[in-house]
């Protein structure tokens, strides 16, 4: 059965997103700021370890909101992403 989305949330998108990149963005800047550490002043790593997470996820969100708005704008003239479902496995009683 084929179906489509034709609407995504944008806050609650947004929001999910966001929380992934500053997950992934945790370690990235750990290990860049033990790189950093070794030509900047130790103030400067540490301010590093704690705004560039989230600066990324305040980005993430920004960007992620951005293009849900876009997408339920072309969704709702063109439609949306169409995936075919399919029922796996019968259910045993």
């Amino acid at each position: 059965m084929k179906k489509q989305i034709v609407q995504v949330s944008v806050v609650q998108s947004a929001k999910v997103m966001a929380a992934v990149y500053l997950v992934t963005a945790i370690p990235i800047v750990i290990l860049a700021g033990l790189f950093m550490s070794a030509v900047m002043p130790a103030g400067v790593s540490i301010a590093m370890l704690v705004v560039m997470p989230v600066a990324y996820a305040i980005g993430a969100f920004v960007g992620v909101a951005i293009g849900a708005l876009i997408y339920n704008l072309v969704a709702a003239r063109i439609g949306g992403f169409e995936f075919t479902t399919a029922e796996v496995g019968a259910a045993v009683r």
